[in-house]
């Protein structure tokens, strides 16, 4: 393998991360900064997972809108809205039993966004070559 190229094994990854684009949501939950971090906050708990930190802003202006960033034991979840774009993006990323798809689920399920693209990969896999 050339450089800077590993190898990897079956062990099992240290991360689940979703990360997506939703579209086309109504503005009056966008610019929510309360609903907004008690929907993250929620959906994480009933995922068993405890916030360590959750800090948000709200944002005025013609492109306002709300940043939720919720810090986790190694991981995090993360939400920035845009009014003006009726948009959003979602980052989640988790360790251990969790299943980022559902907390994505319960998010969507509060957005009602018209449309999103959602990615999915996995972090960290241990037990590389060369580690």
């Amino acid at each position: 393998m050339g450089p800077g190229r590993e190898l990897q094994t079956s062990s099992p990854p240290i991360g689940k991360h979703v990360y997506a684009n939703l579209y086309d949501i109504e503005p009056k939950l966008l610019e929510d900064e309360e609903l907004l971090v008690s929907a993250v906050v929620r959906a994480l708990k009933e995922e068993g997972l405890e916030p360590v930190e959750v800090k948000s802003w709200s944002f005025g202006g013609k492109k306002g809108g709300v940043s939720v960033i919720v810090l986790l034991e190694g991981a995090h979840m993360v939400i920035h809205t845009w009014v003006e774009y009726r948009y959003a993006t979602l980052d989640i990323l988790v360790t251990g039993d969790a299943n980022p798809e559902k907390i994505f689920e319960k998010m969507v399920a509060v957005l009602r966004p018209r449309s999103y693209k959602v990615g999915f990969a996995y972090r960290g896999l241990t037990g590389t070559k060369g580690n």
